[in-house]
C-alpha cells in the first residue's frame, strides 16, 4: 500500500490532490498536514512513500521542509513532488535544487499528474 502525505494549508488542494491520486487506482493510506512543521511531525512517526508538497504555507514552507528533509539521511531517497502555483523557471529550479523529486504546477492537470507520480513510483520499488 502506498503511503501518501499531502502537505498544503489549502484543505481544497489536500482533497484535490488525494482525489487525483485515489484516480489512479492504486491502494493508499492519505496522511495530511498544513505546513512543514506538521509534515515533519507526521514524517517522525509514519513511513511515507511520498509526499505532495505545496511552497507556500504558513509556519513552514515548502522550501523549507525540503532543505530541512533533505539533510536528514533517512529520507535522503524518499520522492517529493512540489504542487504549487509558482511557476516561474527560477521557482522550479530552486525547488529541484533544495530537493524536490518532481514538480507539478497548479491547477492540477490529471494527465500530468498521473503520469509523473507513476514514473516516480516505479523507480521508487
Amino acid at each position: 500500500m502506498v503511503r501518501i502525505l499531502v502537505v498544503d494549508d489549502s484543505i481544497i488542494m489536500r482533497n484535490i490532490v488525494k482525489n487525483t491520486f485515489a484516480g489512479m487506482k492504486i491502494p493508499f493510506l492519505c496522511l495530511e498536514a498544513e505546513n512543514g512543521k506538521q509534515a515533519l511531525r507526521l514524517l517522525e512517526t509514519n513511513e511515507v512513500t511520498i509526499v505532495f508538497l505545496d511552497w507556500n504555507m504558513p509556519g513552514m514552507d515548502g522550501i523549507d521542509f525540503l532543505k530541512v528533509v533533505r539533510a536528514m539521511p533517512q529520507y535522503k531517497d524518499l520522492p517529493i513532488v512540489m504542487v504549487t502555483s509558482e511557476r516561474g523557471k527560477f521557482s522550479v529550479i530552486e525547488a529541484l535544487q533544495s530537493g524536490a523529486t518532481d514538480y507539478i504546477v497548479k491547477p492540477v492537470q490529471e494527465k500530468v499528474f498521473k503520469e509523473k507520480v507513476t514514473e516516480i513510483l516505479v523507480l521508487a520499488r
